[in-house]
């Protein structure tokens, strides 16, 4: 089961990388970078602007973890788009760690032998007779519309284009049904993820964007389509009035 703790899997060498990625050779700033650790914990580094443009631009960020990457990147688009909460960007960064491995992004669980190709496949099982595995469902139904819009919204937007499959905003829509529906089972509390559920479900457009320009500046950046603009003008229009 996926849960919003990425940042509890950080060890030593991720906080004394982010202490080097954000002093930039300067004693000055690193006596202070480690205070603020000392004083506030990790979270003071990961929240550092300095440590997102090291990681993107410093040599020496080839040796950050993956969890650690994941999630500066993921939390600092997310605060930019105004989402402050760690709860959600430890969530979702946690969604894009797990969904890395192998095959895991079409399984509910890494020893569940069901694959799922679509979402309308997830949502039709969303109320199966078994508690747990009803709600692994729902979570995955979520954790996938996400997962896909969110990284991969050129190859959703070139799908709809070319075959006539669904755009972004329903998967927006299955999104947030499937968070809907996780944060109403039973298991959301005994897990502590209802909070995480409730909150992913009403901010789930936000937090597909959010991931949208992780995808734009770091997964496929030399993209000028069309289709990536038009969806880019929409969004911007889109938070613009939300805000």
């Amino acid at each position: 089961m996926i849960q919003a703790d990425l940042r509890h899997t950080l060890t030593r060498n991720d906080a004394q990388l982010a202490l080097h990625l954000v002093a930039r050779d300067s004693a000055r700033d690193f006596s202070a970078a480690e205070d603020a650790l000392r004083q506030d914990g990790i979270d003071a580094l990961l929240d550092d602007a300095r440590l997102l443009t090291a990681l993107t631009s410093d040599s020496r960020a080839a040796h950050a973890s993956l969890p650690m990457f994941v999630y500066v990147v993921v939390r600092h688009s997310l605060r930019e788009l105004g989402e402050p909460e760690r709860g959600v960007a430890d969530y979702v960064a946690s969604v894009v760690v797990h969904f890395a491995s192998h095959d895991r992004a079409w399984r509910i669980a890494v020893q569940d032998d069901a694959t799922y190709t679509t979402l309308t496949e997830l949502l039709a099982d969303a109320s199966d007779g078994d508690a747990k595995r009803t709600f692994l469902v729902r979570q995955h139904l979520a954790n996938h519309a996400l997962w896909l819009s969110g990284l991969f919204p050129d190859h959703v937007t070139q799908k709809k284009w070319q075959r006539g499959g669904p755009d972004l905003s329903y998967y927006d829509e299955m999104g947030r049904q499937g968070f809907l529906l996780a944060a109403e089972h039973r298991l959301a509390d005994s897990t502590g993820l209802k909070p995480v559920f409730a909150r992913a479900a009403g901010e789930f457009p936000l937090i597909r964007q959010a991931l949208n320009r992780v995808s734009d500046r770091l997964l496929f950046p030399g993209v000028h389509s069309p289709e990536r603009l038009m969806r880019q003008v929409s969004d911007e229009a889109r938070w613009g009035l939300a805000s």
